[in-house]
């Protein structure tokens, strides 16, 4: 078993060589073409289609330059802003506002078992005092019609007295 073992072991080590030495040659072949294809092509081509280079424009803000045309290139130097203002805007900010002025009693207390009952029977209670009301309304009307009939009739009558007694 250990000389099985033994030439599993070397088998291992010899495909190990093998890989390396692989991986080496593609290397050496990439790099080669990466670096012949990079440099000539990218400084010829500028070259060949005429445009010019571009360059970034100089900004000057550390160094104080002696030739007035860099003068010209020199940033203003920047001025940090008021802390006082931000912290008065930031303490503003913080300060809670009172929302509730006096505590009231009754929004502490807590809810009565039935809050919920009264919620949902509300509706239907509103619409039956419409109907009350209503119904009121049509009884008192009766009783005045009733009234000026007798009302009516009371004036009739007293109409006849005075009649009869002319």
């Amino acid at each position: 078993m250990a000389a099985a073992a033994a030439g599993a072991l070397g088998r291992l080590e010899e495909e190990a060589l093998r890989r390396k030495e692989r991986l080496n040659a593609l290397r050496e072949k990439t790099g080669r073409k990466a670096k012949e294809e990079s440099e000539p092509k990218g400084k010829h081509r500028k070259e060949e289609e005429g445009e010019p280079e571009r360059h970034r424009e100089l900004k000057l803000r550390n160094y104080v330059p002696q030739d007035e045309e860099l003068k010209k290139r020199k940033v203003p130097q920047a001025r940090p802003a008021s802390v006082e203002e931000r912290v008065k805007d930031q303490l503003e900010a913080a300060k809670p506002e009172p929302i509730i002025e006096e505590v009231d009693l009754a929004n502490l207390a807590p809810r009565k078992p039935d809050w919920d009952l009264k919620r949902d029977v509300a509706k239907k209670l509103d619409k039956l005092e419409k109907r009350t009301q209503r119904a009121i309304a049509e009884l008192i009307r009766e009783r005045l019609r009733g009234q000026d009939e007798d009302l009516a009739s009371a004036v009739g009558s007293a109409k006849q007295e005075e009649s009869d007694s002319d």
